[in-house]
């Protein structure tokens, strides 16, 4: 069972750095350039300078991303800028964010839990992970020895009990407040009553965790703990057995899933007539728009239809969206090429895109690198620059094919799932020595 534990995390003293809005960052692997650029300018102790420290032109063994990021931490802690909590706490955190025309709140909890390896214990991954990323984060790992961002993970509970256990400790006290740059609201409190971090630790010991987001972080932690195990200094207390992570119930209003588009450039040119020819009696076929520009109309049509089996498709060659549609035979074919799959991943979008659609009708044998974006207009945008000849609209799976998926013990396909806010980095670090 998942055991979690309080911890005395590390965090910005706000007398030194005055605002905590100018010293949080979303996580790694969704700053870019000009972004990672904005958050050295916004403070000199930004987080973005430990989690995605600059490469420089002169980096050799001695002196690269990872040392430096290792030295700001030492030297922030030293000089004031971080300090670590008294007492061991377990820290509620709230986003509060608008999406879909509405506006939101997420609710959840940040803490220690101890590690297991995947299929030796009751926390599941969903999607497949990548080695490089893994890689650098282990480096930073190792230099830093801490972790700077949290694992997200999911866990059930019908009537969000433990969520209003820790809401009704930090009722009447005032949270730390930050806001980023998309203009979503953070909210944070440490709770260190011993009574209520019993209650919880009591109340989460029997729930299983799916990892919502965070999937190299986790793999990674446990590899650093091994590394630690075999340097001879682990043991069962040690704070190399635990990662640093957000729990969040699957049954929160707050949780909202968005769809992660495809830009597939190593495809053969089709036009949409070619297309349908090559799905042939898998597919049913009809237009859906002319131009990238009809992007949203196409992706309205096909969230409107809520079914996984229903994606848009778009040709470069004659510059036109097809809505697909996967028939009986189609699914029978589903069934065929991915026998080796659990019956709740062969009903996923993003399986039958990537193993039925990609992989067994348009380009079998090809290494395919597509590249990822979350909003429409960035379709639009990647389509309008001419590097790729199909793209494609997929829906994104649901809460509830995690669940099924990861008990299953299987994974989704990467990028099958995109849980909008982020959680940002900065709020709280977890030392791991």
């Amino acid at each position: 069972m998942p055991e979690i534990q309080a911890f005395r995390g590390i965090r910005y003293n706000l007398g030194h750095v005055g605002s905590l809005s100018d010293v949080v960052a979303p996580p790694y692997d969704v700053i870019d350039e000009t972004l990672q650029d904005d958050l050295y300018k916004k403070h000199p102790c930004n987080v973005v300078r430990l989690i995605l420290n600059r490469i420089e032109r002169d980096d050799d063994e001695a002196n690269n991303r990872y040392i430096r990021a290792g030295r700001f931490l030492k030297n922030w802690r030293e000089e004031g800028v971080l300090f670590q909590e008294a007492d061991p706490a377990i820290y509620v955190y709230h986003q509060e964010f608008e999406a879909q025309g509405r506006v939101f709140l997420r609710r959840g909890f940040m803490s220690r839990v101890r590690l297991e390896r995947f299929g030796q214990g009751m926390i599941f991954p969903h999607e497949q992970t990548l080695s490089k990323p893994k890689i650098d984060r282990m480096m930073l790992t190792a230099v830093c020895k801490a972790n700077l961002s949290q694992v997200f993970g999911l866990y059930p509970d019908k009537s969000c009990e433990v969520q209003a256990r820790l809401d009704a400790a930090i009722a009447d006290q005032t949270p730390l407040v930050a806001t980023d740059h998309l203009g979503v609201t953070h909210r944070l409190w440490p709770v260190t009553d011993l009574a209520v971090i019993a209650a919880v630790t009591a109340m989460m010991g029997p729930k299983p965790v799916f990892i919502a987001d965070g999937h190299h972080r986790y793999e990674t932690a446990c590899d650093y703990r091994d590394q630690v195990y075999d340097s001879g200094f682990l043991n069962a207390e040690h704070p190399a057995n635990y990662v640093l992570m957000q729990c969040v119930a699957m049954e929160d209003a707050g949780l909202v899933v968005l769809p992660t588009h495809r830009l597939l450039p190593d495809v053969p040119a089709l036009s949409a007539g070619e297309l349908a020819a090559r799905l042939g009696d898998l597919f049913t076929t009809r237009p859906g728009g002319e131009e990238p520009g009809s992007a949203q109309a196409v992706w309205e049509d096909v969230e409107t239809a809520d079914r996984q089996g229903t994606l848009a498709l778009y040709t470069r060659k004659d510059k036109l969206w097809t809505i697909v549609e996967l028939t009986p035979a189609g699914q029978e074919k589903m069934d065929q090429v991915a026998a080796d799959r659990d019956p709740s991943w062969r009903q996923l979008g993003v399986s039958i895109l990537h193993r039925l659609i990609l992989e067994t009708l348009l380009a079998p044998g090809t290494d395919l690198q597509p590249k990822y974006v979350h909003l429409v207009d960035e379709v639009v945008e990647g389509l309008a620059s001419g590097d790729y000849p199909l793209a494609a609209l997929v829906m994104p799976a649901t809460v509830d094919h995690i669940r099924q998926v990861s008990m299953a013990g299987q994974r989704m396909p990467a990028k099958s799932t995109y849980f909008y806010p982020k959680l940002l980095s900065g709020l709280v670090i977890n030392p791991l020595e």
